[in-house]
């Protein structure tokens, strides 16, 4: 007799309802506490459920899924594709309901990265949050430098660079005379804008607080990037132990280095068989197109939604891959770009999927990525 849970996942509580082929049903509210998880495990072991149905709340379902993933065959489900029929109107119906999709075969399960995978996507996305960071605190310290009128981020490529970083610490150490802090500009910034102009913008008036401040703006940015390399190095570590055939066959790809091979790694596993085909994963990702088409006519052919960090790793791959000599996606680039006048931003979505669709066969097909030549013919065969 086949028996199925639905679990309705709150922050400090949970909603179960276990329901038979017989049509018996077992509801129960519990809490969220370690112990409390078990005693749920243990009644449901009891009662002969085998599957288990839960809404990807928050990372409230993260500890659930941890206590139970030994235990049962687990569904993780979008809650807009679980509540899309009307009539529930209590928590405990909402259980119900999940546990009716889960026993009629209605629901289909999110994809959940194995216990490994996941720990490098904790890595991953910490580092994600860290650049957000580095930009919020370096664009925190040009606002001093600016109120300070030293007008020196008007004539550097970014706020970022060795050049800007080393004026910032002189500054820090109380050094305010410009023909002091124009010898750590790089000479070629001199000799674009000239030595009148760079000490013009190295002049200004700095304040006892404005100092400090800027110390500690500058500590709190070389904390952010010791741990942006710490998370970096743990997740090469994971991958050069657990994924090492994988891990190079990615770096083969036009425009994948380490790091985007460790973030691919994190976001999609190496499992392709999650994955049903190559279109599966690009859609997954958000590089497809919106099929929304009326009477002939595209209304709109914007990418949809899908995983936001996953995106953003295959883009940046796609600006180098755009830009490596003799290859096919650079020449794929330039012909849209240069030959049919196409908008570069659109290309280089294209070239994303693209790569994306080249991962997947390097990974699902076990094999080095072997560049496309449109002028190697096949050799002719006689007769």
């Amino acid at each position: 007799m086949r028996a199925v849970c639905g679990l309705d996942v709150h922050k400090d509580t949970i909603y179960l309802c276990i329901l038979c082929e017989t049509g018996e049903i077992f509801e129960h509210v519990y809490g969220v506490l370690t112990c409390e998880l078990k005693t749920m495990c243990r009644e449901m072991k009891r009662r002969g459920v085998t599957e288990v149905t839960m809404e990807s709340t928050a990372t409230y379902w993260i500890p659930i899924w941890r206590v139970l993933e030994p235990h049962f065959r687990l569904k993780l489900v979008n809650p807009y594709f679980i509540k899309q029929l009307p009539g529930r109107k209590s928590d405990v119906k909402d259980a119900q309901w999940i546990a009716e999709c889960t026993l009629k075969d209605l629901v289909r399960g999110s994809f959940v990265p194995p216990e490994r995978i996941q720990q490098l996507r904790q890595y991953d996305r910490r580092i994600f949050d860290l650049d957000a960071e580095i930009v919020r605190k370096l664009s925190k310290l040009d606002g001093i430098m600016q109120r300070c009128n030293i007008r020196l981020s008007n004539y550097v490529s970014n706020t970022d660079t060795k050049s800007y970083k080393s004026v910032v610490d002189k500054l820090c150490e109380g050094v305010t005379d410009p023909e002091e802090l124009i010898k750590e500009i790089h000479g070629r910034i001199i000799n674009k804008h000239g030595r009148e102009t760079i000490l013009a913008s190295l002049t200004g008036v700095v304040s006892e607080a404005e100092k400090d401040t800027m110390r500690q703006l500058r500590a709190e940015l070389t904390l952010a990037e010791e741990h942006k390399q710490e998370c970096h190095k743990k997740m090469v570590h994971i991958c050069e132990t657990h994924y090492p055939k994988e891990f190079k066959r990615l770096m083969t790809i036009p425009g994948i280095k380490e790091r985007a091979a460790t973030s691919l790694i994190a976001e999609i596993g190496v499992d392709m068989t999650k994955f049903q085909t190559a279109a599966h994963l690009a859609s997954w990702s958000g590089l497809k197109p919106r099929n929304d088409v009326s009477n002939g006519k595209y209304k709109s052919r914007r990418i949809t939604h899908g995983n936001v960090y996953l995106r953003k790793t295959i883009i940046e791959c796609a600006w180098g891959a755009s830009r490596t000599k003799d290859c096919f996606f650079s020449r794929f680039s330039y012909h849209q770009t240069v030959v049919r006048k196409k908008n570069k931003m659109k290309v280089l979505v294209a070239v994303a999927r693209k790569l994306l669709i080249a991962v997947w066969h390097v990974l699902h097909d076990e094999t080095d990525y072997v560049d496309f030549n449109p002028d190697c013919k096949a050799p002719a065969t006689n007769g």
